[in-house]
């Protein structure tokens, strides 16, 4: 197993846009948007990963460093979201950390695992 990470950070009342995050839509493949399911993450480009782990410690210090700069807008302690992200990825479930941000704005973090157990997407490098 490894781990694809991906981020999103956009105005937050946009993720109302259901239908663009969802596979059956023709625009998903397209869209900015971050997908519904976590494991949708997989069935998008390639281009939209933005690092790919084999080591479970370097995916979740990649994941705080990239969740820094919201962190402080989170009511959930930095510390908490990585020990649940090392209980979680290793047993192959998928971690996103999210929070609303000043303006209105929204940020995703996500750990996606490959290959997933709740999607049958094969791996975007792949493809």
């Amino acid at each position: 197993m490894h781990w694809h990470g991906y981020t999103w950070n956009g105005n937050g009342a946009e993720l109302a846009h259901e239908g663009e995050r969802r596979p059956t839509s023709p625009d998903f493949l397209t869209s900015l948007l971050p997908p519904m399911r976590t494991g949708e993450w997989l069935a998008k480009p390639a281009s939209r990963i933005a690092e790919t782990f084999d080591d479970v410690d370097k995916a979740i210090e990649w994941m705080r460093s990239q969740y820094a700069p919201a962190a402080g807008h989170d009511p959930i302690p930095i510390a908490h979201r990585q020990r649940e992200a090392y209980g979680l990825l290793p047993g192959g479930v998928d971690v996103e950390w999210s929070t609303w941000l000043a303006g209105g704005r929204f940020v995703k973090v996500s750990m996606i695992c490959c290959p997933n157990r709740h999607v049958p997407h094969p791996c975007p490098l792949n493809r």
